[in-house]
């Protein structure tokens, strides 16, 4: 009896010490976890498309701005930023959102919702798709909405 007794008590010392370092273990990683908070400098390219740039700055509880870099007519720089929103979802995921006005083409320029999906690469980096909804109606659309897709990478920036 005295054998299990002693049996009993050190795996109850072991248990508690793998609760415990469970418990580091978290507290690890939740302290290195990534955070959207700050400033991105996003490339995003549309399919059939040329690359295009914006800085997206997140700031606490959603709320954002886009500053886009080379959309505006001739390629130059939409003057003032834009309002964004931006979530930051489990798994590393994150998700941030516009209404902007981009080139579509070589002749006109749409009105549209930009909308980043993707997972933190590392602290610093981000990549995934995106999609981009205009208002304008189209028939072949199960939706009515033109879209269109494409992919991104953004890397942090730093505090300025």
């Amino acid at each position: 009896m005295r054998v299990f007794s002693v049996f009993l008590l050190l795996v109850s010392i072991v248990a508690v010490q793998g609760v415990a370092a469970q418990a580091t273990n978290l507290q690890a990683r939740s302290a290195t976890k990534a955070t959207l908070v700050g400033r991105w400098r996003v490339k995003f390219t549309m399919v059939g498309g040329s690359e295009k740039n914006l800085v997206f700055e997140a700031r606490a509880k959603g709320s954002g701005s886009f500053l886009l870099l080379d959309t505006g007519p001739d390629d130059k720089p939409v003057a003032a930023p834009q309002p964004a929103a931006w979530s930051q979802l489990t798994n590393d995921r994150v998700s941030f959102s516009g209404e902007v006005e981009l080139p579509i083409g070589t002749c006109c320029r749409e009105i549209g919702t930009l909308a980043f999906k993707g997972r933190f690469s590392s602290r610093t980096s981000i990549s995934g798709r995106l999609v981009f909804v205009t208002s304008v109606d189209e028939e072949e659309s199960p939706y009515k909405f033109r879209s269109m897709v494409g992919t991104f990478i953004a890397t942090r920036l730093p505090i300025k």
